[in-house]
């Protein structure tokens, strides 16, 4: 008794294509169509990405991440959305706010997803009526739907809320978790990118059941360190404790050039915006920064980045504007440039306040 009692059970739970979801929610005449958030299409030729798309919009193929011009070629009849950062944090705030009180200890590590440590619930015939509840809960109060994975880790978890998207609840048992992990393709295991599943393949390695029974000496070899918590993965194993995200380490703002561009009056003004935004979260965050970082990419993706640090933080506009300044003139050549961006890190707080979701916005959906 005692050890079910104590036996570690953990809930993962991740929104279903969430910034489309909100987009269909705030406007239901969209429901049904595919529906894409991200860069302007601009008929075919316009530059930047997919942030997510809905599950309609997915059906033609079309993926987070994507560039927006291949979208529109697959699907030009889709309503194309841009992203609307404020709506989604306070949808998010609103969501996790619901949530958390489920939980035992609570990490929110995104815009639209967390982790619930629930043991305390005692089984998982408790943890299936907890997580029905959420499910319900975000449904019907919130207008959207999610998916939850449950088992006895972190990686099952993460892979369970995956495995019946969307509005899906799949429960992995502790004896069910090697059945589970083992026919699933190694790039389900959270950790395993293109580059390493390629890397795994080329070793006729492809499922996390092949993974499970490969010489962990050889995958130290081929993937550093990591390799060995690969292997563990596969083998259902991570003990890897829910805990809050903590401080955000970074703030940051990009922008991708609808052409590329050389004027580098317009390169320098467009800076200075994505500076005062930065500076704008900064502040809103109750942070100051001690390092201003810019990037450039040029056509063909050449990615330069440099950075400069103070001798006491600062969140004032015209010491970070003048850094970001002094940092990218270098950088402005007669190659054109496809991208800029700013960011800011070294944070410590000015105040108490609490830390804001924007935290959590960037790159997500």
């Amino acid at each position: 008794m005692h050890r079910a009692q104590t036996e570690r059970i953990i809930l993962h739970v991740d929104m279903d294509s969430f910034f489309a979801s909100v987009e269909v929610r705030e406007n239901t005449a969209l429901t049904g169509q595919p529906v894409v958030v991200g860069a302007d299409p601009k008929n075919g030729r316009g530059r930047g990405v997919v942030c997510t798309c809905s599950y309609e919009a997915r059906g033609y193929g079309i993926r987070s991440a994507m560039p927006i011009s291949e979208a529109y070629v697959r699907c030009p009849e889709a309503v194309y959305l841009p992203v609307n950062h404020a709506l989604y944090c306070q949808v998010s705030a609103e969501i996790m706010d619901a949530i958390r009180p489920f939980a035992d200890i609570f990490a929110q590590v995104s815009v639209d997803e967390a982790y619930c440590d629930i043991s305390s619930c005692g089984s998982y015939t408790a943890a299936e009526a907890l997580g029905t509840e959420i499910k319900n809960i975000v449904k019907s109060h919130h207008g959207i739907t999610c998916s939850v994975g449950i088992g006895p880790n972190k990686t099952i978890a993460k892979i369970a809320s995956d495995f019946q998207k969307p509005d899906g609840m799949t429960i992995i048992r502790p004896n069910n978790t090697t059945s589970f992990l083992s026919p699933l393709p190694v790039r389900k295991i959270p950790g395993i990118g293109k580059k390493a599943e390629e890397r795994l393949a080329s070793l006729g390695i492809t499922t996390a059941g092949d993974l499970a029974k490969a010489d962990p000496g050889l995958l130290r070899t081929k993937l550093g360190k990591w390799g060995f918590v690969m292997h563990a993965r596969a083998n259902g194993i991570d003990d890897t404790p829910v805990a809050d995200r903590g401080e955000r380490k970074s703030i940051g703002k990009e922008r991708t050039f609808p052409k590329d561009v050389t004027d580098a009056q317009y390169i320098c003004q467009t800076l200075t915006s994505l500076t005062a935004e930065v500076c704008r979260r900064l502040r809103k965050d109750g942070r100051r920064c001690s390092t201003v970082t810019v990037k450039i990419r040029y056509r063909g993706f050449i990615t330069r980045t440099k950075a400069s640090s103070f001798s006491h933080a600062t969140d004032r506009d015209d010491q970070i504007e003048q850094t970001a300044q002094s940092l990218i003139l270098p950088f402005l050549t007669t190659t054109p440039v496809r991208l800029i961006g700013i960011s800011v890190s070294g944070l410590e707080r000015t105040g108490d306040g609490q830390m804001t979701l924007d935290a959590f916005s960037e790159n997500s959906g």
